[in-house]
């Protein structure tokens, strides 16, 4: 075995080692968040903690599908994907050496780093998490801020993963999950950028040039939010930051990026599309809520209620415990920068549709007319609360509430406010959110499977 094969070897499985300590670890009693901007103008947010030496490190941008231009659905998405396929060189006077997809992949071996990262509607970010002593960390660290500010987007690299998502989207266009969340996504959003998904037609149509201009336009420092947890120092934190933000672009001075058009008034529709499968799989919902609305914590204990708290909730008991009618059902609320989805989702045997959603729809607006009983939400307070201090249990669970807290400019003690504020909800709060939010008239409804209703 090659020498610096093993000390790979030996880094991932000491951070591997590490990472099962810390499951043992003490949970986070309270969670401190430290903020500032770098030179460039990225947001940083910092939570020091030295329990284990290990460094978890996030960076988003506003670069999320939302931002896909008309007619090239799928933009973010393979843009983001095509981040880590190389890295130009860079000028002076840093005088980096351009790197290919194999060094970028070795480079994160070699320290024992783990790299990863996902594309949402509102943002797109990655995600690394390395030991935090200088010598792997530093390294590591500087090679992720070039693949964030000078990736190369190579042309013969970009068919090939083009390909790939071309395939794997044709293949996820036959699955009725997919269709529905298609469909219902159409259906609540119209012509507004939360509707838009690639095709197989979209994502052929792109091209590196595509790609070089959404990367020019979105990943910016203004854009970035960069968010570190772990074995760091305050000092140490800000110089982390600066290596990863001083190569980004910012926009020229007083350019923002584009606006995005309103969220359109909720409209009931119902749209019943045709599948073979044995079930129908079953969306009921609209736009409701944005990050950081007043109403969300009444939101959420009623939800816990409603349809959120698995078998203690409404839905649950009504459509699985009491009538057998489907093996699961839920409602969530999903917050975004503009109005996010409430849903209730459901799957049910296709001769069973109707009656299953009539039975959603009963409980619902029993819930909408009365809302919960002091019983209900003394549990729903009591299972929250207590549920609570399991998302703050290890260091990438706080990397992701906290750069969550960035993006969305929530106040830095949102975390240690969370249970007091669940615990303040009453009754009369979640009767008052739920009717400023939803009416059973502006329900949309989407199903695949039984194209008409049961007689």
């Amino acid at each position: 075995m090659k020498k610096n094969t093993l000390s790979a070897f030996c880094r991932v499985g000491c951070l591997g080692a590490l990472l099962l300590f810390a499951a043992q670890m003490p949970l986070f009693a309270a969670v401190t968040i430290e903020s500032w901007v770098t030179k460039n103008g990225a947001k940083v947010f910092f939570v020091e903690t030295h329990a284990i030496p290990v460094l978890d490190i996030g960076v988003d941008f506003d670069a999320g599908a939302r931002r896909d231009p008309p007619g090239k659905a799928g933009l973010a998405s393979l843009t983001h994907r095509m981040l880590a396929r190389g890295i130009t060189a860079s000028e002076a006077p840093l005088k980096e050496d351009a790197m290919t997809e194999a060094q970028i992949s070795d480079t994160f071996a070699d320290v024992g780093a783990e790299r990863s990262g996902e594309v949402g509607m509102d943002r797109a970010g990655v995600t690394l998490r390395i030991l935090s002593s200088p010598k792997e960390s530093a390294r590591a660290i500087r090679v992720l801020a070039r693949v964030m500010a000078q990736p190369a987007f190579p042309a013969e690299l970009l068919a090939r993963d083009q390909k790939r998502a071309i395939s794997a989207l044709r293949e996820s266009l036959t699955q009725p999950e997919t269709i529905a969340a298609r469909a219902f996504a159409e259906t609540i959003y119209g012509a507004h950028p939360y509707a838009v998904a690639p095709t197989p037609e979209s994502l052929g149509a792109l091209t590196r040039d595509d790609m070089l201009a959404f990367h020019k336009r979105y990943y910016v420092a203004q854009s970035a939010v960069v968010t570190i947890v772990g074995d760091a120092s305050r000092a140490r934190a800000e110089a982390m930051a600066e290596e990863i933000s001083m190569r980004l672009v910012p926009l020229p001075a007083g350019e923002k990026l584009p606006a995005m058009p309103e969220v359109p008034a909720a409209t009931a529709h119902e749209k019943r599309i045709a599948h073979p499968a044995t079930q129908s799989h079953i969306l009921v919902g609209m736009p409701a809520l944005r990050r950081g609305d007043p109403d969300f914590f009444p939101l959420v204990v009623g939800n816990y209620i409603l349809g959120g708290g698995g078998f203690v909730s409404r839905l649950m008991q009504e459509v699985r415990e009491k009538r057998g009618l489907s093996y699961s059902v839920f409602s969530r609320f999903e917050p975004r920068l503009q109005k996010g989805p409430f849903v209730i989702k459901l799957q049910t045997r296709q001769a069973q549709t109707d009656e299953a959603l009539g039975v959603v729809r009963e409980v619902f607006n029993a819930f909408m007319r009365d809302g919960p009983t002091e019983a209900e939400l003394k549990a729903a307070q009591d299972n929250l609360a207590e549920g609570f201090p399991l998302r703050l249990d290890n260091n990438a669970k706080v990397l992701a509430l906290t750069s969550m807290i960035g993006y969305y400019g929530l106040p830095t003690d949102y975390l240690n406010n969370w249970t007091a504020r669940v615990r303040a909800v009453k009754v009369g709060d979640i009767r008052a959110a739920f009717a400023r939010k939803l009416s059973d008239k502006t329900l949309s409804t989407v199903i695949v499977g039984a194209e008409k209703p049961q007689q």
